[in-house]
């Protein structure tokens, strides 16, 4: 274990609460528990204990106090928690306290994780999950990043992992021991394909950024069609301004929300048309854009000049009045004024948007772990197709160097700063 600080800070939400709970993790954490608590519980045992000030001996509080040794806990460090009680003095007598202890200070903003991932506790898809536990505000998101947090995705690489070592080992003694070194072996190219075709597989599924960022589902159409409105209907709130003067959204508005805890990022366009208004003109420009971009469009416009687009719902809006009567084929009667439709609406929303999102109990990767598990694909696509051994041996090795990275024991240090600060203080 490093010989660096040891850290503290509160690790549960703002006071007040009926519990608060601070963390200690550190080479001296048991030495600044015993300190303050007089004495420690037996490892993984919780105790009452009355905390004083290691100065003045004043109390501070009685609280629950628990000990964790290295490397069986979660930084692999020792630790010591304190589970006083949530008011915001007793809190910041604790914490001053903890400051008044030699070789103590606070902890950094996801200090306590990164300690654990740099110790070997974790690896960076499970600091990864656990950074998306954090903020997750849907079932669909929680989910996923639990199942990273637990280890999934780590598995599954220890797995291929262990396969990629198996064929290198191979191709080494190939070149190491065979006279004719440059002849491949046929069913070794053909192992390095099938492990190559199962990452292809994984590469197919959607990615973690539509579970994190939302479904984009864009309301288009032309002017005056009610696309405000609507918006403001489904949100529950005034989140667009609704006139009877076309042109009048000039620029897009998002809503994120969740439907049926499916993520969606419901935006709001400028009209559709010609306009000599530099402005509007700019708006139409980004509406345009955000059709081709949209994962579900939602189209108020005439059916015959409805976008092709492979995931379309077509909207006879205002259907209310009088001369709305007749819904069209193939579109969903909708009204923002009564609320007519809306319901299925949502329904159909939600269904279009499922869709586009990775089946719940699946492993999801984000962006950056697919970007090497791509690259440990392409290097098993040139090992399986190497003209001689020595071609096949480079391209186990570039593979299981993607990997490395996959997993964070390599080649990441740029990414680690940005990935803890995402944390709360205290985790």
């Amino acid at each position: 274990m490093s010989e660096r600080d040891t850290i503290f800070a509160l690790s549960s939400g703002r006071p007040p609460a009926a519990i608060s709970i601070v963390r200690v993790s550190g080479a001296k954490a048991h030495e600044a528990g015993r300190t303050i608590a007089g004495s420690l519980p037996e490892p993984r045992t919780a105790a009452v204990r009355e905390l004083r000030h290691p100065n003045s001996g004043e109390l501070i509080d009685e609280a629950l106090v628990l000990r964790f040794d290295l490397p069986a806990s979660s930084t692999a460090e020792d630790i010591v928690e304190f589970q006083c009680h949530g008011g915001r003095a007793v809190v910041d007598a604790l914490l001053t306290a903890l400051a008044s202890i030699d070789g103590l200070r606070p902890a950094q903003p996801g200090e306590f994780t990164r300690r654990a991932f740099e110790n070997g506790r974790i690896d960076l898809t499970e600091a990864e999950g656990l950074a998306d536990l954090i903020e997750a505000e849907t079932e669909s998101q929680r989910k996923a990043a639990l199942a990273l947090a637990e280890g999934g995705l780590r598995k599954q690489v220890a797995l291929w992992q262990g396969q990629l070592l198996g064929l290198s080992a191979e191709a080494e003694r190939t070149i190491d021991y065979d006279d004719n070194d440059e002849q491949v072996d046929p069913a070794l190219q053909r192992q390095c394909g099938a492990l190559e075709r199962e990452l292809r597989a994984w590469l197919e599924r959607p990615l973690a950024e539509r579970l994190k960022d939302g479904v984009r589902v864009v309301v288009a159409g032309p002017p005056n069609a009610g696309k405000s409105s609507l918006l403001n209907a489904i949100a529950g709130e005034e989140r667009a301004i609704v006139t009877d003067v076309p042109g009048t959204t000039r620029d897009h508005i998002e809503v994120p929300m969740s439907l049926g805890g499916v993520p969606v990022l419901l935006t709001d366009t400028a009209g559709l048309r010609d306009s000599a208004d530099a402005v509007e003109a700019i708006g139409v420009e980004r509406a345009a854009r955000l059709v081709e971009a949209a994962d579900v469009l939602v189209w108020l416009g005439g059916p015959q000049d409805m976008p092709d687009h492979p995931r379309v719902i077509g909207v006879h809006s205002k259907a209310d009045l009088p001369d709305r009567r007749v819904t069209p084929e193939g579109t969903l009667a909708v009204s923002a004024l009564s609320g007519l439709g809306i319901a299925a609406l949502l329904r159909r929303i939600e269904s279009e948007a499922r869709e586009l999102l990775p089946m719940e109990d699946a492993i999801v990767l984000n962006r950056r772990q697919a970007l090497h598990m791509a690259e440990a694909a392409d290097a098993l696509s040139q090992a399986a197709n190497g003209s001689d051994v020595v071609l096949v041996a480079e391209g186990l090795r570039l593979a299981r160097a993607a990997f490395d990275r996959l997993t964070g024991t390599a080649g990441v240090e740029e990414l680690l700063d940005a990935l803890f600060s995402r944390f709360c203080l205290g985790k």
